[in-house]
């Protein structure tokens, strides 16, 4: 089967979404089609199907085919929807299912007027598990669940803090582009788990929570901008993290990966008192210039030469043009770009993340970056270098072997490369640990 050219909107791990159709509706549509059949509604489940598929699955199937998943699997725990991907010109979305005997992933086929064009049951895939590092010594700090609390919102968080210590530092660590769980987990990987194992165990606290987009995806059908996605919640994190008895309510950083790095200055101006932010592979640019290079390594490494890759890879680049917006002018603010409100493209494209950083007066700043990472390149890594120099405040170190998920890898690899087990860096988690500790 021939591979088709795929656009990348994420600075973290979607290295297979197409904001050509906005994902959050296929996933809405998936869950909503799901709850349907859960609810016995198979006549208004059938409806979604596109009429070519009516022609080879008659609603009495549809029942039928449930009914044996039930009788196999038991009763369902959850039914979510996970992944998305273009499939030609079709987009496949991946949904996971937890039943009492077991679980089960699906997978929809929508075509672009987002009706039903396949319903598989996907194999069993054999995957790498999560293993702890062996610098997550759980005898030396303990684990709280908790939530953040925000008008309106509420996510889950864990809060890890050193035993038998005070006045520990804090760290709150934002994610990267997309939906995301508080581990930051992408495939076996989960690098905000692996972080806050590594820092406690050396006497740093932390927080970590679930990123909003993924509790409440219904949300981001409608306007919004980094604050909603992003910030406000930063913000919050960082306010709970001076309320951690023992500790030191003067040394609280920002961890920010990707996306996070990116709007970590921005933050920072929010929070005039924090002590420092660290920013992990981190844009330096715009996002259309961002994903512009990430199609572009894809498209190489894929080595199509087929006319019609380079076809899709040309409309790709195109797409990926009209997010390079800097106001509305006759544009509505909800209208679709890739997917995303074009009020967010003018926001983020009028935003310069190294200025804002210019303009940061007491919160030291460490810019790290890996040689491995497709997402992120050593040109904003050298950008921001470029831009800070002369701040006696700002740090900088490049490890060549470390990819987006700031583990060791031996090249630079794709996507794929998620989906195999590595922990985050020791030697990374040892120099942050240092530059916190110097204050």
């Amino acid at each position: 089967m021939r591979k088709s050219i795929l656009i990348v909107f994420t600075l973290l791990f979607f290295t297979t979404a197409s904001f050509a159709q906005n994902v959050i509706s296929l996933f809405n549509g998936a869950n909503n089609f799901f709850q349907l059949l859960e609810d016995g509604k198979f006549t208004e489940a059938y409806g979604n199907f596109d009429e070519t598929v009516k022609t080879k699955l008659t609603e009495e199937q549809l029942k039928k085919l449930w009914a044996d998943v039930h009788a196999n699997l038991g009763k369902s725990k959850s039914i979510e929807a996970v992944q998305s991907k273009v499939q030609g010109d079709f987009f496949a979305v991946t949904v996971a299912g937890e039943f009492e005997r077991g679980t089960q992933n699906f997978i929809l086929g929508f075509n672009k007027t987002q009706k039903i064009v396949g319903f598989f049951l996907a194999p069993k895939p054999v995957t790498a598990k999560y293993l702890s590092p062996s610098y997550a010594d759980t005898t030396l700090y303990t684990e709280k669940a908790t939530y953040l609390a925000l008008p309106g919102h509420q996510l889950a968080a864990i809060i890890t803090t050193p035993k038998n210590l005070k006045n520990f530092p804090m760290v709150v660590f934002v994610h990267g582009s997309g939906p995301s769980d508080m581990d930051e987990t992408v495939g076996p990987n989960k690098p905000f788990k692996d972080l806050a194992a590594g820092l406690a165990a050396q006497g740093i606290g932390s927080i970590r929570y679930v990123k909003r987009t993924l509790v409440y995806a219904q949300e981001f059908n409608k306007v919004y901008t980094v604050k909603e996605e992003v910030i406000d919640d930063a913000v919050a994190a960082l306010a709970m993290a001076k309320t951690v008895p023992g500790a030191d309510i003067k040394n609280i950083y920002l961890f920010g990966h990707s996306l996070g790095g990116m709007l970590a200055p921005r933050i920072a101006s929010q929070v005039p008192d924090l002590s420092g932010i660290i920013l992990a592979a981190a844009p330096a640019r715009k996002l259309p210039d961002l994903l512009t290079e990430q199609n572009k390594y894809l498209f190489e490494k894929m080595n199509d030469t087929a006319k019609m890759a380079k076809v899709q890879y040309d409309m790709a680049i195109t797409e990926i043009a009209k997010g390079n917006i800097t106001q509305l002018g006759a544009i509505k603010p909800d209208s679709s770009i890739l997917g995303i409100p074009a009020a967010y493209w003018v926001d983020i494209n009028n935003y310069d993340q190294i200025a804002v950083a210019k303009k940061l007066t007491k919160p030291r700043i460490f810019v790290i970056q890996g040689g491995n990472d497709f997402q992120v390149a050593q040109k904003d890594y050298d950008l921001w270098k470029a831009g800070l120099a002369g701040n006696t405040n700002a740090e900088f170190k490049f490890y060549p072997e470390l990819n987006h998920l700031l583990s060791q890898q031996v090249e630079k690899g794709t996507g794929v490369q998620y989906q195999s087990f590595s922990s985050v860096s020791a030697t990374l988690i040892n120099d942050i640990v240092a530059w916190i500790k110097i204050k």
